[in-house]
């Protein structure tokens, strides 16, 4: 039995939110799993919540109002390492843009592009890295 994990999910939509909750839940490897549809309101959640040994999978949407993927994870990078280093962040976007697929390989925090929607296929490559 693989050990369970804290899942963020940060996206604008919804729907999208809904799906990767559900699809993340149906794994059986999740502790708890957070939606939020503002990438500011993550930020908060993550500043304020006590330290954990569970390590947390965060997939956030690249392309969202008031404050975007980008500026999500060059906040998260700014945090204290001892905040940073249980988090592993995958940016989600339904734009194959190769420039937004360069960037995100600049970031330290950034595990890996996905495609959205969040699929079982994709959750399954993730867990796998987390096994």
């Amino acid at each position: 039995m693989s050990a369970l994990l804290n899942f963020i999910v940060v996206d604008d939509s919804k729907l999208d939110c809904f799906i990767a909750e559900k699809i993340i839940k149906n794994t059986g490897r999740s502790e708890s799993v957070n939606t939020f549809q503002q990438a500011t309101d993550a930020l908060v959640y993550i500043r304020t919540l006590p330290p954990t040994t569970i390590p947390t999978i965060v997939f956030v949407d690249i392309q969202m109002p008031v404050m975007n993927g980008f500026e999500f994870v060059e906040a998260f990078e700014a945090l204290p390492e001892n905040i940073r280093q249980g988090y592993s962040i995958y940016m989600l976007s339904s734009s194959i843009n190769e420039n937004d697929i360069a960037k995100v390989k600049g970031y330290q925090s950034v595990r890996q592009f996905l495609n959205k929607p969040l699929t079982n296929n994709a959750i399954t490559v993730v867990l796998n890295q987390h096994s």
